[in-house]
């Protein structure tokens, strides 16, 4: 009887404890995600739906409009071209960010395409048949053990949608695991090579000078006629780093003539706004 009433304690210890453990988990969320009402404002003004979400590394606090939305995956569009260009360079299928890819001479979806490029301008170009020949050559088995250890989105590919499977299909990625994803090769956590990661952060570099560096991507998906933007990577300032991940649609009215630029203003607006740049 001792024993049962022993064995009754503990069980009620072990349960309150888990509650206090749960109770503190969902606190803790809830302390590093902070509403910014102001970021709101930015996307209403841009006649655009989405989210933006700021990452503090020191402070390791989200700032965002909507966390909702955030959390809801997307296709990855050409922001893909981060960890494809990590798995090109790591397997060798590319060699660095100065290898030339040869312009066959067929009409190309850009002008700015239709070009021999090497690969760092084939990532800025966001030259998708530069990254579709990438894709073929790492192919199904190899693409889809990296992406496993990278811990990169829900992402399905296989052999008969590995050149488009950032663009179409079933791949989807939320803002925080774009954020996670590049924090961790900010932060050299990613079970890859100096080598590649240097080359890699290198390339990835939009903007730099006195007072900052981004690097990042845009995206750009249209899945059913619903288009959606991207635009991730992360700030670096003197004392800190600042990671983003913007996602973004048209509203009806919006003129989709500035949707390629959307995406970069309104998180260079939000920013601003964090006083991160100037």
């Amino acid at each position: 009887m001792k024993l049962l009433y022993i064995l009754s304690a503990f069980i009620l210890f072990l349960s309150c404890t888990d509650k206090k453990k749960s109770s503190n988990t969902n606190n803790n969320s809830a302390e590093r995600e902070v509403i910014i009402p102001e970021f709101q404002t930015i996307i209403d003004s841009a006649a655009i739906k989405g989210s933006i979400v700021i990452y503090d590394l020191k402070e390791d606090k989200y700032y965002s409009n909507n966390f909702k939305w955030a959390k809801k995956g997307k296709l990855p569009a050409s922001t893909f071209k981060i960890p494809n260009s990590i798995i090109a360079i790591e397997t060798g299928v590319v060699e660095n960010d100065s290898t030339l890819f040869e312009w066959n001479g067929e009409e190309r979806f850009l002008k700015s395409w239709e070009q021999d490029l090497i690969f760092k301008e084939a990532f800025h170009y966001s030259c998708v048949p530069c990254y579709q020949e990438v894709a073929r050559e790492i192919g199904a088995k190899r693409m889809s053990e990296y992406l496993k250890k990278f811990e990169y989105g829900a992402i399905k590919v296989d052999a008969t949608n590995i050149d488009s499977f950032w663009l179409e299909g079933e791949s989807r990625i939320n803002q925080f695991e774009q954020i996670d994803f590049l924090k961790r090769l900010y932060q050299s956590k990613l079970p890859i090579s100096k080598r590649t990661e240097s080359i890699i952060k290198q390339m990835i570099v939009m903007e730099t000078n006195n007072h900052y560096k981004i690097s990042g991507k845009t995206g750009w998906s249209i899945s059913n006629g619903n288009n959606n933007g991207w635009f991730v990577g992360y700030v670096e300032v003197q004392n800190n780093s600042y990671f983003f991940a913007t996602n973004v649609a048209p509203k009806q009215q919006f003129n989709m003539d500035l949707f390629p630029s959307i995406r970069k203003e309104v998180t260079y607006t939000a920013l601003k706004q964090m006083k991160i740049i100037k």
